[in-house]
């Protein structure tokens, strides 16, 4: 099981995915936006979604767990 975190402190922009998607290493998970600037972040294994934390327009803390993939 990986949890997926925020690099950086930030707001939820965009949601690719929902629980139950199967994705890939480097699929586009989450896309945040910080400082007028969009971050995509991206799966670090294959899986499943299994949880998402959070919800777009939410603003986000450094190292938050953002996705749970298994």
């Amino acid at each position: 099981m990986a949890n997926l975190v925020s690099p950086l402190a930030g707001k939820v922009w965009k949601i690719n995915v929902a629980v139950g998607d199967v994705v890939e290493m480097d699929d586009e998970i989450i896309i945040l936006e910080a400082l007028k600037m969009e971050t995509p972040i991206y799966a670090d294994e294959p899986g499943r979604v299994v949880k998402i934390d959070v919800k777009e327009g939410e603003s986000v803390s450094e190292d938050q767990v953002l996705v749970v993939i298994e």
